[in-house]
C-alpha cells in the first residue's frame, strides 16, 4: 500500500511543482522578456517590479510545498 501512496505524492508533487513553475515563467520571465523587447506591459515602473515579486515569491512558496509533500513518502 505504501507503494501507492508514494506514487500518488509522487504525481502531486509533479504537479504543484509544475504550477510553481508555471507562476514563475508567466509573472517573472514573460515580463522581464516583454521588457527587454520594448513591449509595453500593463504595469510599469515600480509597481510592476512589485508584481513580478509577488509572483515570484508565490512560485517559490509553491516549490517549498512540494518540498514538504515529498517529506510524506514513506519507505
Amino acid at each position: 500500500m505504501s507503494l501507492v501512496h508514494n506514487e500518488r505524492t509522487k504525481y502531486l508533487a509533479t504537479l504543484v511543482n509544475t504550477i510553481a513553475a508555471a507562476t514563475i515563467a508567466a509573472g517573472v520571465v514573460a515580463p522581464l522578456v516583454a521588457f527587454t523587447f520594448g513591449v509595453p506591459g500593463p504595469f510599469s515602473g515600480g509597481f510592476a517590479i512589485a508584481v513580478s515579486v509577488v509572483w515570484l515569491s508565490t512560485g517559490a512558496a509553491l516549490h517549498y510545498a512540494v518540498r514538504i509533500i515529498l517529506g510524506r513518502l514513506r519507505p
